[in-house]
C-alpha cells in the first residue's frame, strides 16, 4: 500500500548552543514581505499549526514555549520531540520561531505548533515504522486544536487512504498546506499530498522573485511563497544553521501567512482565510484576471496586502476556493459537508502550461498594485517541477518537499 513523503535522520532532543549560527541573517524574505509592518497588527496569536514532519525539537532557543504536546505517529525510536533530521524543527521555526538566541524568526511568532512525527525513506530503511503514519497523522491533526496543517513533505505515489485523510481534514474546517515538490528540473512528477484536491499545493520562489528551478509545477499548484536561500538546521544535532531550499520552506511560509490572517479574523472559516490568501497574492501586472498559473497558482503569498491594506474579500464561509463547492462547514473551524473530489481549480481558469513573462512579479517591486500599495513579494516563472503519480506500490520514498 502506498504511503506519502517526508524527510529526515537522527533523533535526540538537544538544547542547541545559543551561538549556533545566526539563522536570521538568511531570512531575506521577512523584509520582502514587510513582516515588521504586519506584526503591528497580527502576530498569529491564538493560532495553532500542526507540523507533520520529522519531529520538532522544543529545546531550541527559538522554539522554547512554542511547541505543544503532539504525537509520534511513526512509531520509531523516540517520540515527536525527537527530530531525526532537523527538518521538522526548521519548519516549526520558520512558522513560529521567536528568534531567541539568533534563531530563525517565525513569520507568525505568537502562534504555536503541534508536532506529529512521521517517517521518511531513511528512517523506514533503518527502523520498523508505522506503514500508515501519514494517513493517521493527518487525521489526528484534523481532530486536534490546530486549524492549520503543514505538510512539508512529498511523495510520487498516490494513496487513496491519504487522499481521504486530506478530505477529512478539509471537512473538519482545517487548511492543509503541502509542498508541490522539488523535481521540476528533473522528472517534474506530480507530488502528494499536494496534488490531492483538498490540499493547498505550494510552489517555491527565490530572491529574484522567480519560480525556483526545482519547484514542481502543474495544474494542481495553488499558491507560491519564498523557498530558496533559506536558513535550516544543518542536521539532527542542532549545532548550526545552513542554507537550504525547497517547497518545504514555501509551505511553512504559506502556513504562517494563513495563521496571521486567521489570527486577525478568528471568526472566519478556512475557506474565507484561503480565499483572501488567493485574492491578495502577488501577481504580474499582465496576469489575466481569473486565471491560475501552473507555476505560481494564484500568485505569491502576501499576508500584509490583506492585513495592512484590506486586499481580498472573505466571501462565502462554506464554499471552498479550491473546488468552488460546499465543504468544511459554515462556522469557524467547524466541520460538516464532505470534501469534493473536483480538481483544485476549474479547467477554464487554468493559465497556459508554458511559462510567460506575464507570470512574473518582482520582490520589493516599486510598482503599484491595484489598491495603491506596493508588491511586497514577487514571483516569476523560473522552473518548477512536480513529482508524478505512482499508484498502489509498496515502496514509499518519502522526502522533504
Amino acid at each position: 500500500m502506498a504511503v506519502m513523503a517526508a524527510m529526515a535522520c537522527g533523533s535526540v532532543i538537544a538544547a542547541p548552543a545559543a551561538q549556533a549560527a545566526d539563522g536570521q541573517s538568511m531570512q531575506w524574505y521577512l523584509g520582502a514581505m514587510h513582516a515588521e509592518e504586519i506584526w503591528k497588527t497580527s502576530t498569529g496569536k491564538g493560532m495553532k499549526v500542526a507540523v507533520i514532519d520529522s519531529g520538532v525539537n522544543p529545546a531550541t532557543p527559538s522554539l522554547k514555549g512554542q511547541v505543544l504536546k503532539g504525537m509520534d505517529v511513526a512509531e520509531a525510536k523516540g517520540d515527536e520531540t525527537d527530530d531525526y533530521s532537523g527538518h521538522g524543527t526548521t519548519m516549526a521555526e520558520v512558522i513560529v520561531g521567536t528568534g531567541a538566541g539568533g534563531g530563525i524568526k517565525g513569520l507568525a511568532p505568537d502562534a504555536q505548533v503541534i508536532p506529529f512525527r512521521v517517517s521518511d525513506t531513511e528512517l523506514q530503511n533503518e527502523q520498523k515504522v508505522n506503514a500508515f503514519d501519514m494517513e493517521e497523522a493527518i487525521k489526528a491533526a484534523a481532530d486536534s486544536d490546530a486549524r492549520i496543517i503543514n505538510v512539508s513533505m512529498a511523495t510520487d505515489f498516490y494513496n487513496s487512504a491519504n487522499r481521504q485523510a486530506v478530505q477529512y481534514a478539509q471537512s473538519k474546517g482545517k487548511l492543509l498546506f503541502a509542498g508541490s515538490g522539488n523535481n521540476a528540473d528533473e522528472a517534474n512528477k506530480v507530488q502528494y499530498p499536494a496534488a490531492y484536491p483538498a490540499a493547498v499545493a505550494v510552489a517555491a520562489t527565490g530572491k529574484d522573485g522567480k519560480v525556483a528551478d526545482y519547484s514542481t509545477f502543474g495544474d494542481y499548484v495553488d499558491i507560491a511563497a519564498p523557498g530558496s536561500n533559506m536558513p535550516k538546521w544543518c542536521d539532527e544535532k542542532f549545532k548550526s544553521y545552513c542554507e537550504g531550499e525547497g517547497t518545504s520552506y514555501a509551505t511553512a511560509i504559506a502556513s504562517a501567512s494563513a495563521a496571521l490572517i486567521w489570527s486577525a479574523h478568528p471568526d472566519w472559516t478556512a475557506n474565507q482565510v484561503l480565499r483572501v490568501m488567493f485574492e491578495s497574492a502577488g501577481r504580474g501586472e499582465d496576469w489575466k484576471e481569473g486565471t491560475v498559473s501552473n507555476y505560481l497558482g494564484h500568485g505569491i503569498v502576501r499576508p500584509g496586502a490583506h492585513i495592512n491594506r484590506g486586499v481580498g474579500k472573505p466571501g462565502d464561509p462554506g464554499i471552498s476556493p479550491l473546488t468552488n463547492t460546499k465543504v468544511g462547514g459554515g462556522t469557524a473551524g467547524g466541520d460538516s459537508s464532505s470534501a469534493s473530489s473536483a480538481p483544485s481549480a476549474p479547467a477554464s481558469s487554468q493559465a497556459p502550461k508554458g511559462r510567460a513573462e506575464s507570470d512574473a512579479v518582482v520582490t520589493g517591486s516599486s510598482k503599484s498594485t491595484d489598491d495603491g500599495g506596493q508588491l511586497g513579494l514577487i514571483s516569476g516563472i523560473g522552473a518548477a517541477v512536480v513529482i508524478a503519480v505512482g499508484a498502489f506500490v509498496v515502496v514509499r520514498k518519502r522526502r522533504s518537499a
